[in-house]
Formats: structure tokens, C-alpha cells, sequence
């Protein structure tokens, strides 16, 4: 009789969906894959409905795809009986269950599950075990790729990772040191608001009825927030469904891509963004495939090199730089409230009940579709944030929640170093802010506001423009000398005392009725 291989458990998590990575190239009967819907995942913050949803149909999804090529899968759904709701208690309790010793586990992006899954593979080795973690195989970059190429700099430019990435990897460049077009960054030409021409692309996303998955989740007690969408869902589900999306995009949205990039629309909720970092931080398509297919197309005379550049600058310089950041400065990075701001999220975070346009418009289609461009979310929601001096933790927490996308790798150095400015500046070289004036000029929402976008005092003055100069009149020890605003220092230095109390005394008004806005 044939002896009974050593059984291997191999962990794949729900952001690790990729069916190409090379555990897969070959089926092996010692190996089983563990694929599990756990409370710990849906629970250690307030989730979106729809980031639920999304995450279990397609690891649901994976696993189908995993048997159909053979290969061993034990799957966990939320409601199983035998769900001990743990990663690793559940771990535990199917190597007793499969004779397993060993257990593979490909690296985690989050440092929570890092170091929970380090500190039990630890626990293997105790009890005479084995544990080991391996690539993912996603990423252009190692976690400490930025760190070393920064090592010794007093700050982290995310321009100079991005030129070295391009030169590395040889991505828009017509010589190994010369970019593309003769210039590396395109931003001037990518900052045109949008009056409806062209015409928006439509939706190519394919719908899926998640009714009886959505029951299953009410049902085993997770808590969500947002709409669930469960009979039309229209995030995907698998690999070649991506692709698919991947497609779409560069057929039909590259092309218009840069010059809107920035443009704010009360009416369109995406405009012409790809609406492919979910799949991307999922892990159903490589960053390198999305890379290689925009820039060919520019190459076919498909779409312009600055929307060409522009796109590519967001995956390939600014995706891997954030998470060179927040390997970097992790554990320590979440805790960080270098403007000591403490104000509550006011309620409207969760109904978008609020008279300001803008974000009324960012809130309510992020509760609704659990996305939000990024203009949206930095210079609209994550502006206001700011300006407001709301509690940066919880402006994370929210943001960590809220959409599709957001794994806390990528998530928490745009919320707290980008959008908040609360790590003082080491990622960001000034605070994203700005009074009514910019989103007036980026977007359509000023007009049918019930704020005038012109006025700083008074009952109808739109909110950004007073708390815009007191967020900068109250932070001036900190940011008085930094080059990139002086100018901003030089007006308020024309300002009569009277004005500036004036401003203050609107700014605290505000602050102490932000439920009322």
C-alpha cells in the first residue's frame, strides 16, 4: 500500500487571488489550500458592504477555480460550524485535521497579519513544526527596496523613486536614461476640469446577483456600513473578468485619462478612472501586465503619452513608494497626529447629509459604490478633513473602511501622510489643502451648493475658505518656513489683526458645528 505523503496546508489570504503565482503551477496531493471567511478579517474595523462582499465572492470564486485544475482546497465560509473565526486558530485546528507538518503562507501586505502569522509560525517550530512564508510575487519592489534607496536622505521624494523606477524597470523610456517625450512628469498637462465632453465611458463592468452571499454575511452577524448592491454587483470576480476591465480601460477611458484626472463632476462619479485597483490590490492582475499594456498603448498611438504617463506614475512610482513607506515606519506610522488634531468625524461621514456640494457628492457616492476617485478623497474629503482638524486615527479608520481598495498598506500612508499631513511631512512635502477656489475651479459642484464659494464669514460663507486660512494661521510654527506655501504666509502677513480674528473666530464656529454643515 502506497504511504500517505507529508501534508503541506498552504494559507491563501483574501487579497492574495492570484491564480498565477507559482504554488499553482503543478497540482501535488501533499499540498492543500486553505482559503477561510474569518471575523477577524470583517471585524478589526468597520468594513463597507460591498469590500465584503467583493472579497468573499471572489475568494469563493479562487477556490472554484482551484479545484476545476485539480488541486486540493479546504474552504472556510463565515457560517461554517467548524469556523473558529481566527486565521491561526483555525490553522491550527486543520493541520491536526490533514496530519500537516508543515504550513506556507505567501507574505502578507498588512503588519497586523505579519506579525500575527510570524509570532505562530514561531509557535511551529515550538512544537516541532514547520512554518514558512514565501513571495507573493506581485510587486516591482521588495518591502525595503524604498528604505534602501533612501537610506541616508534626510527625506523621501516620491519623484526620485519613481525616475529609479522607471530607469530599473525601463518603463517610457526612449534611452536607459532618457524618459519618454524627453520629461519624466506630465502633471501640467493632466489638470482640466470637465464639462461632459467628451462623453464619460460607459460602465463595462459585468453584474453579479450576490443576494443569497449578502444573506449569508447579515445572517453570521458582520457589521458593515455602505450599500451592498448584492443584486448588481459590479466589481469582479476573477482574473479574466479583470482583464476584461483592464481592456475596457485602455480602450475607451486611457485615452482622456490625464487631462480630467484631476476634474471634480457632480455628475459622474468616475469620469475616466480605471477602476482597477481593486483588482490589482486583490491580486488579480500584476501591476507589470497593467503597466506593459498602457504604455503599449501610447506606443500604437492609442492614447497620449501624458495620460499614458500619468496612469503609469500611479502604479509604478506612487503604489510601490507608499508601500515602501508603510513597511518602513510600521508599527509606530498609525499612531502618528503631528497637527495634534482631535475633532470627531461628524456624523454625515456615514449618510453624505451634509448642505456642502462637494462633499456631499465624495460621501454619498463612496457610501454608495464603496469608491471615490482620487481627487475625491485627497482634495475634497481628505482636504476638508484637514482643514476641519478632525482626528486623523479615525479619518483613517473610516477611509480603511469605506472603499473597495483600501488595504491598510496602501490606505494608511495616502489617509495619514498624504491626506493628513498627521506624520509631520515625511511623505508629503506640504499639507494638501485648499479654500473653495481650487475645487471651483476642478469641478461643477459650487454652483448648486447652499454655500457661496467667495465669501469667508458668515452664515453662508462655504466652510473651506475660513477654516483654510485658520487651519494655516493656527499650524504656523510648523509650516511658516516651508518653501512650497510661503506665499500663503505672505498674504497672511498682509492680513489687518481684525481680519484674522475674524477668520479664527468663523473657524471655531465651524469647528464646534460641524454636525450642522
Amino acid at each position: 500500500m502506497k504511504p500517505t505523503p507529508e501534508q503541506t496546508l498552504r494559507l491563501v489570504l483574501g487579497d492574495q487571488l492570484n491564480p498565477l503565482h507559482p504554488w499553482f503551477d503543478e497540482v501535488r496531493e501533499d499540498v492543500v489550500y486553505v482559503l477561510m471567511e474569518v471575523r477577524q478579517e470583517t471585524d478589526y474595523v468597520l468594513h463597507h458592504a460591498q469590500k465584503i462582499l467583493a472579497i468573499f465572492a471572489a475568494m469563493r470564486a479562487f477556490a472554484r477555480q482551484l479545484r476545476e485544475a485539480g488541486h486540493r482546497v479546504r474552504y472556510i465560509a463565515i457560517d461554517s460550524p467548524s469556523n473558529r473565526q481566527s486565521v491561526t486558530a483555525n490553522l491550527d485546528a486543520l493541520m491536526t485535521h490533514y496530519g500537516a507538518s508543515s504550513v506556507q503562507y505567501q507574505a502578507p501586505d498588512e503588519w497586523r497579519l505579519d506579525a500575527q502569522l510570524a509570532a505562530w509560525r514561531e509557535s511551529l517550530i515550538q512544537r516541532g513544526l514547520h512554518g514558512e512564508m514565501v513571495s507573493s510575487h506581485h510587486f516591482y519592489t521588495e518591502r525595503d527596496e524604498a528604505a534602501r534607496l533612501f537610506e541616508g536622505r534626510r527625506s523621501w521624494l516620491m519623484e526620485h523613486f519613481y525616475r529609479h523606477m522607471r530607469r530599473q524597470h525601463g518603463v517610457l523610456m526612449e534611452t536607459p536614461q532618457k524618459p519618454a517625450g524627453g520629461q519624466w512628469n506630465f502633471d501640467h498637462d493632466n489638470r482640466e476640469p470637465w464639462n461632459g465632453s467628451p462623453p464619460e465611458p460607459m460602465d463595462w463592468r459585468q453584474q453579479h446577483d450576490h443576494q443569497a452571499l449578502w444573506h449569508t454575511i447579515e445572517t453570521s452577524g458582520v457589521q458593515s456600513f455602505g450599500q451592498p448592491q448584492a443584486s448588481q454587483f459590479a466589481w469582479p470576480l476573477h482574473r479574466d473578468e479583470a482583464l476584461q476591465h483592464l481592456e475596457a480601460f485602455i480602450q475607451h477611458a486611457l485615452p482622456h485619462f490625464g487631462r480630467f484626472q484631476d476634474a471634480l463632476s457632480q455628475q459622474s462619479w468616475r469620469l475616466f478612472h480605471s477602476l482597477l485597483s481593486f483588482a490589482l490590490n486583490v491580486k488579480m492582475l500584476h501591476p507589470r501586465e497593467v503597466v506593459t499594456r498602457a504604455e503599449a498603448a501610447w506606443r500604437e498611438g492609442h492614447a497620449p503619452l501624458a495620460a499614458v504617463e500619468g496612469f503609469i506614475r500611479q502604479i509604478l512610482g506612487w503604489r510601490e513608494y507608499v508601500r515602501g513607506v508603510y513597511w518602513a515606519h510600521m508599527p509606530g506610522y498609525a499612531q502618528h497626529n503631528a497637527l495634534a488634531h482631535r475633532h470627531p468625524l461628524p456624523d454625515w461621514f456615514w449618510t453624505g447629509d451634509t448642505r456642502m456640494a462637494c462633499l456631499a457628492k465624495a460621501i454619498s457616492q463612496s457610501l454608495d459604490q464603496a469608491y471615490a476617485h482620487h481627487i475625491q478623497r485627497l482634495m475634497v474629503i481628505g482636504n476638508f478633513a484637514l482643514l476641519a482638524g478632525l482626528n486623523p486615527h479615525a479619518v483613517h479608520q473610516w477611509y480603511l473602511g469605506v472603499y473597495i481598495d483600501a488595504f491598510e498598506w496602501v490606505e494608511l500612508p495616502n489617509t495619514l501622510g498624504m491626506s493628513q499631513f498627521a506624520d509631520g511631512g515625511l511623505l508629503a512635502t506640504k499639507p494638501y489643502v485648499s479654500s473653495a477656489a481650487y475645487l471651483d475651479r476642478m469641478g461643477d459642484h459650487c454652483g448648486n451648493c447652499h454655500y457661496r464659494k467667495k465669501e469667508r464669514l458668515g452664515e453662508r460663507a462655504c466652510p473651506f475658505n475660513a477654516l483654510y486660512w485658520d487651519f494655516h494661521i493656527r499650524h504656523a510654527p510648523l509650516l511658516r518656513h516651508n518653501p512650497r506655501i510661503g506665499m500663503v504666509y505672505r498674504q497672511i502677513d498682509k492680513m489687518a489683526p481684525e481680519a484674522i480674528t475674524a477668520i479664527q473666530a468663523q473657524a471655531r464656529h465651524l469647528q464646534a458645528n460641524l454636525a450642522e454643515l
